[in-house]
């Protein structure tokens, strides 16, 4: 299973120069060397047959779980993996045509599996803040040198003859492996997924229509999938590279696949790729503004408070980029949102949204419809005063209130005066209400004698 090497006896005496030693290797790796390329005549095909040993050597795979498996039957695979990465590297040896087939065949072996079922740390170890939680697969110290194997076929190979071997099938199987529960394997997927979308395009149609799929199937029936963030990624990569105007298919994509990936649950694990390929979508048509918001807003949480922290903040940083065109018509649904989510009694919530007030742009929003955003906004800053719990809140919306009357004065003491006419309604509505059932019940108590049940005495015959 060795590799084999020439019989000092056949190899020509080479001469030790300072040019010959520039050209060595700087950084020798550890293990089985393959045969130099620099040996003449049949040398060649020792180098190829050794190189193909080595190859057929890493088609055996280890779990790293069996008992039975051998330490250093694993430790000569990854050496000769490293022989392998060795031989990519390397600039002067170019890369044999008969090596390829043998090279994507092992590839293919070492990374398509069945990946374990997912554990129930899957959804906390997406977390960024949480990766000493995530699950690392035993398979890593192989899968690395694999995955770094197939990343320099893509790249230093022609893209013509490597489209024998890497077809539909392959992407799929590699969208796939998304789902392994190892960022780094993630990691790895997500620079080989996106290097072949740049160099195969013609792939570029398909690869677009897969992860949109993937996305579908994650957002409409099973809300768990581990890689939507590096996939996210890949799209906001793909989508800075579109022209402008936008395609209408690019707009669909918007509209049919990233809005609704504001609705599930586990949101908080990729939205930071998400809110960055909508922005950029916004940054590219300004007019797509009013598109976005209603679809966020369509799919705003409900009980969830760490989500609704993090819409708050997208919504902030929207506003900065829509055409100002929507301002009118986008004012009184954001801020009426804005006005809930700072009457929630969740502190972080109702803080966040208050800070919103500050974002100059924002307040400019505003102020395009004042008639129609300043009764809602000032309703809901004097109940806050009044009724809620937190005394840092208070102190916010004391703040907020205080800009808002510098606005415009007389607006706002119209605001209050609507207010408190309301409340005074109100109050007169449920004196009446009271008065009506004080009645009701005095006049049940006056005929109560009708309410009572007869007593009735049966006597027995017997």
């Amino acid at each position: 299973m060795g590799i084999r090497r020439d019989s000092p006896k056949n190899s020509p005496r080479k001469k030790t120069t300072l040019k010959y030693l520039f050209d060595l290797d700087p950084k020798p790796y550890v293990g089985s060397p393959l045969p130099s390329p620099r040996r003449a005549g049949g040398g060649t095909d020792y180098e190829h047959d050794g190189i193909l040993s080595a190859i057929s050597y890493c088609n055996s795979v280890f779990t790293f779980t069996d008992p039975q498996e051998s330490p250093s039957q694993q430790d000569l695979k990854r050496l000769k993996l490293m022989d392998v990465v060795s031989l990519l590297k390397s600039p002067k040896m170019p890369l044999h045509e008969q090596l390829l087939s043998p090279l994507m065949s092992m590839v293919s072996v070492n990374l398509f599996r069945p990946l374990p079922p997912p554990s129930k740390t899957s959804i906390v170890s997406a977390l960024p803040d949480d990766e000493e939680l995530s699950t690392f697969t035993p398979l890593w110290p192989h899968l690395q040198l694999v995955y770094d194997i197939l990343l320099r076929l893509v790249l230093n190979v022609d893209s013509k003859k490597l489209k024998d071997y890497i077809d539909h099938q392959f992407i799929r199987n590699l969208l796939y492996l998304f789902q392994s529960e190892d960022p780094r394997e993630r990691e790895s997927l997500k620079n080989v997924f996106h290097r072949i979308y740049s160099r195969f395009t013609s792939y570029r149609s398909f690869m677009r229509k897969a992860m949109n799929d993937v996305f579908l199937h994650y957002v409409f029936e099973t809300e768990k999938h581990c890689g939507i963030g590096e996939l996210l990624e890949i799209w906001g990569s793909i989508i800075n590279g579109f022209g402008v105007p936008l395609k209408e298919e690019h707009k669909l994509f918007l509209m049919r696949v990233l809005l609704p990936l504001h609705k599930p649950k586990g949101l908080q694990v990729y939205h930071r790729q998400l809110a960055y390929c909508v922005s950029q979508f916004v940054q590219k048509e300004p007019a797509l503004g009013g598109v976005v918001v209603r679809g966020i807003l369509r799919y705003w949480p409900i009980t969830n408070c760490h989500k609704e922290v993090l819409l708050i903040g997208e919504l902030e940083e929207l506003v900065e980029n829509i055409d100002p065109d929507q301002y009118r018509t986008l004012a009184l649904p954001l801020c009426s949102r804005i006005t809930r989510c700072f009457n929630s009694c969740n502190s972080q919530v109702a803080e966040r949204a208050l800070y919103v007030w500050n974002n100059e742009q924002f307040v400019k929003m505003a102020s395009e419809a004042m008639e129609e955003v300043f009764p809602v906004v000032v309703e809901g800053m004097e109940r806050n005063l009044k009724l809620h719990w937190s005394k840092s809140v208070k102190q916010l919306t004391e703040n907020v209130k205080a800009m808002l009357e510098e606005m415009d004065p007389p607006l706002y003491d119209k605001c209050l005066r609507e207010i408190h006419h309301r409340e005074s309604e109100a109050h007169r509505e449920q004196i009446k209400r009271q008065q009506k059932w004080d009645q009701i019940e005095t006049a049940a108590a006056k005929h109560s004698h009708f309410l009572q049940p007869t007593k009735t005495i049966c006597v027995s015959s017997h």
